[in-house]
């Protein structure tokens, strides 16, 4: 399996979850039981087209379709450095279509472990924002 012309480490990586979705930063965690860790990471860094579902298993990654590619520049004004395109089970009765186009892309293997009750908060990690908050007016 390749995502972007990357080979990520050999595993057992059939569910996914997006953990962190925002402007910056589009991060699917992997794993075979994704209830208490995971052990990839794939980092999307400034996305700037997704389509994706935010829970699927059995991703089979593949290059953009030709409709895919000419998709991208005409919706975003210009071609995107990585893009990831793949079928996955999201839960329907088919496979959807899954297209990322991104500034980067990182990939990241280590066990990551889950608390484990819904209620537990996560230990303390580095801030992802390097100084005071933001104002929320």
């Amino acid at each position: 399996m390749e995502i972007a012309g990357r080979r990520p480490p050999g595993g057992s990586w059939w569910d996914r979850v997006v953990i962190v979705r925002d402007g910056g930063r589009l991060r699917p965690a992997a794993g075979y039981d994704l209830t208490y860790h995971h052990g990839l990471e794939v980092i999307f860094a400034d996305p700037v087209f997704v389509s994706c579902a935010s829970v699927f298993q059995g991703p089979v990654f593949r290059g953009p379709t030709a409709e895919e590619a000419a998709r991208l520049p005409r919706t975003l004004g210009e071609s995107p450095p990585v893009v990831v395109a793949f079928e996955a089970d999201a839960g329907g009765p088919e496979p959807v279509s899954c297209l990322i186009a991104a500034e980067g892309l990182d990939i990241l293997a280590g066990l990551v472990r889950r608390p484990l009750r819904a209620c537990a908060q996560a230990a303390p990690g580095p801030p992802d924002w390097p100084g005071p908050p933001l104002p929320t007016d």
